[in-house]
């Protein structure tokens, strides 16, 4: 999957790469394929995803990690707090880090300059070594699908490997 995401990262892969050891580069290549591939797959099947956090265990498998919106009871999908979402994946990561080479939180977000929804995809290594990017979509009426514009990086900051 590593493969996958960064032929559409141009020339911002290869600065970056540079900067971090090749096993944490392909730690979080591998996150940020991932991400971005399962939050394709989930729109294209369910029209759009809540949040989620992938993890590379110690022992180097790619596991999913979901948290259940805290209304999940009485909402629609529509009416869940990412936000709310966000923190409680990032809670369980830290508590749970020591498990952990690295993970990624992928979430929905509103590029409000360009208009328009993007897969955003936040990639963090226990070496301190960070990486996120998003992928700007739409929706194409004529072919009832998905229109997915180009892969950027993206700043951020460590949330899971912080004191």
């Amino acid at each position: 999957m590593a493969g996958h995401s960064e032929p559409a990262m141009g020339g911002t892969t290869g600065s970056w790469r540079a900067s971090v050891p090749d096993a944490t580069a392909t730690d979080l290549e591998n996150l940020m394929g991932t991400g971005v591939g399962a939050a394709q797959e989930q729109l294209q099947r369910n029209g759009g995803f809540l949040p989620f956090a992938l993890v590379v265990e110690n022992d180097g498998e790619v596991r999913l990690v979901a948290v259940t919106p805290a209304d999940a009871e009485e909402s629609t999908d529509a009416d869940f707090d990412a936000d709310a979402m966000i923190s409680d994946l990032t809670n369980v990561l830290r508590q749970n880090r020591h498990e952990f080479r690295a993970t990624a939180i992928v979430c929905d977000i509103l590029l409000v300059e360009e208009d328009s929804d993007a897969i955003h995809v936040a990639a963090e290594h226990r070496d301190g070594s960070v990486f996120a990017a998003v992928l700007p979509y739409s929706a194409n009426p004529s072919t009832s699908g998905w229109e997915f514009g180009q892969l950027t990086a993206d700043t951020n900051e460590p949330a899971v490997w912080v004191d």
